[in-house]
């Protein structure tokens, strides 16, 4: 039975909640990637700041990115998984909520990887990648 360890990107890295802006999207370029998950100060998921949330949460309304804080752009309660969920808890999490890259996260609650749909397109068949992609982008 495949598990999300076994589809994840490892060594996925937080972006703490009052890091800037502008950090964060240096830290996506370093890394090459389009979203970090943030972290509050204990460690723990908080959010997901993307590249779209930076363009459109900050740039477009004239904020300043080396003075706002990367957690002013997270919203609402961060999706995640367990390490040890079956792939199909994966898909139904991604579906269900209509997100493109999901947090994984081990039994002591700490960051080990982020599963993206390019790593579904790695790992999944024709039907399935086929069926995720349906749900996730249906209107």
């Amino acid at each position: 039975m495949t598990k999300a360890a076994d589809i994840m990107h490892p060594g996925a890295q937080w972006v703490p909640e009052n890091e800037t802006v502008l950090r964060a999207a240096q830290l996506m370029r370093e890394l090459g990637v389009g979203a970090l998950p943030v972290s509050d100060a204990n460690e723990r998921l908080c959010g997901i700041v993307t590249d779209r949330d930076i363009v459109v949460g900050c740039i477009a309304e004239s904020a300043d990115p080396s003075g706002t804080p990367v957690g002013a752009l997270t919203k609402g309660t961060p999706r995640w998984i367990p390490a040890d969920a079956d792939v199909r808890d994966v898909l139904r999490e991604m579906e269900e909520h209509k997100i493109r890259r999901l947090p994984v996260i081990d039994q002591n609650k700490r960051l080990v990887g982020m599963i993206s749909e390019a790593d579904l397109a790695h790992h999944l068949s024709d039907d399935l990648l086929g069926e995720f992609l349906e749900k996730v982008y249906a209107q």
